[in-house]
C-alpha cells in the first residue's frame, strides 16, 4: 500500500499550505462557502489549481521530500450540499472529480525520489472556528459517510478531516473510515489557549477518539493555530504526543474570531514559520507530514522544507 511509504522514511512528507486564503486573497475568487471545490467548474480555476499544487510538489522535489496532495474537497461533503446550491449526488461527483484532478497530477510529477499520496480533504459538518454544530459520533457518521466513502471509491490513498473542532465528530468520521478500510488522520484546530474550540484539552481529544475508535486513526494533526498557541503544551516525553504525526500551522497568531473578521490576510513571517515548524519536528517523535494553513503559501513551505532535522542528526 502507498500508505506505508509515510512510515519508511525519517524525513517528514511535506504539503501544501492555506489553499482557500491563497485564492481569495492573491487570485481574487469568491470561494462560496469557502469552498476551493467550485475552482473545478472552471479552465480558469483549474489552471490556478494545477499552478498552486506544482509550486509545492516543486519544492518537494528539490527537498527530496515525499508530497501529501490534498483532494480540493474540504468544503465537499453531504452537509455542504445545500449551502452550495448541489444535490447529494452533485457533491459526490465533485468529490470524484477532484480526486481524478488531482491524480493526473501525480501521474505527471510522481518519481521514485518523489513519492506523492493522494488525500481527500474531509471538513466539519459546521464552522471550522466554532461548535455551532455540535455532532453526536452517530450523527456525524451518518452525515461523513457518503463523502468519505465517494472518496476511498475515487482512489484516494487516505483522507484528512481537518478543523474538527470537537471530538464527537472525528469519532463519526474515524468510523466511516474504517468501515472501508481507509487510513484517515484526524486534525483539531486549536484556539489561543491550545484547546480545541469545544474547550477541550487536545490530550483529553485525542484519548476520547482513541478510546472509542480502537485507535482508528493513523494519527492526529494539529491545523489552523500558530505553533505559539500550542508548542508549550507539547510534552515529548508524554505518550499521547506519540500520535500527533502531522502539523499545519497557521502564519498568523490572530485568535480564530479576528482572522474571521480580517479583510487584509496576515501571513506572518515565513522563516520564523519554518524555524519553528522545524522546532516542533525535533521535539515531536513521530512526525510524518508539515505544511500551512491559513496565511501561509509557497515561501512558507519553502522555509520549513529548508530545515531537516533528520539530515541534522545524522
Amino acid at each position: 500500500m502507498r500508505i506505508q511509504q509515510l512510515g519508511t522514511t525519517n524525513r517528514f512528507f511535506l504539503t501544501d499550505g492555506g489553499l482557500e486564503t491563497y485564492m481569495i486573497f492573491d487570485k481574487g475568487y469568491e470561494l462560496p462557502c469557502f469552498s476551493a471545490a467550485v475552482l473545478l467548474d472552471t479552465a480558469q480555476g483549474c489552471a490556478d489549481l494545477t499552478a498552486y499544487f506544482e509550486r509545492f510538489i516543486g519544492i518537494a522535489r528539490r527537498s527530496g521530500r515525499g508530497f501529501i496532495l490534498d483532494a480540493p474537497t474540504w468544503r465537499a461533503g453531504a452537509a455542504w450540499a445545500g449551502p452550495l446550491g448541489q444535490t447529494l449526488k452533485e457533491v459526490m461527483e465533485t468529490n470524484a472529480r477532484a480526486v481524478a484532478f488531482v491524480t493526473a497530477l501525480r501521474t505527471e510529477h510522481e518519481t521514485p525520489e518523489l513519492p506523492i499520496l493522494i488525500n481527500g480533504l474531509v471538513g466539519p459538518a459546521g464552522d471550522a472556528y466554532a461548535t455551532d454544530a455540535t455532532l453526536s459520533r452517530q450523527d456525524a457518521l451518518l452525515i461523513h459517510a457518503p463523502q468519505i466513502h465517494a472518496l476511498g471509491r475515487a482512489g484516494v490513498d487516505m483522507i484528512s478531516a481537518m478543523t474538527l473542532t470537537h471530538a464527537e465528530e472525528a469519532i463519526g468520521i474515524v468510523q466511516a473510515a474504517k468501515e472501508i478500510d481507509l487510513p484517515v488522520v484526524i486534525a483539531f484546530t486549536l484556539e489561543t489557549d491550545g484547546r480545541l474550540p469545544s474547550g477541550q484539552p487536545l490530550e483529553a481529544a485525542i484519548a476520547e477518539v482513541d478510546a472509542a475508535t480502537d485507535a482508528g486513526a493513523l494519527y492526529y494533526m494539529i491545523n489552523c493555530a500558530h505553533p505559539d498557541h500550542f508548542a508549550a503544551l507539547l510534552d515529548p516525553n508524554a505518550l499521547w504526543t506519540q500520535r500527533i504525526g502531522g502539523l499545519r500551522s497557521n502564519a498568523s497568531r490572530m485568535s480564530h474570531a479576528e482572522l474571521d473578521n480580517a479583510e487584509v490576510l496576515d501571513d506572518g513571517d515565513p522563516v520564523e514559520l519554518g524555524a519553528l515548524s522545524a522546532a516542533l519536528a525535533e521535539r515531536l517523535p513521530n512526525i510524518r507530514v508539515i505544511g500551512g494553513c491559513c496565511g501561509t503559501d509557497h515561501r512558507h513551505l519553502g522555509c520549513i522544507a529548508g530545515h531537516d532535522p533528520a539530515r541534522s542528526a545524522a
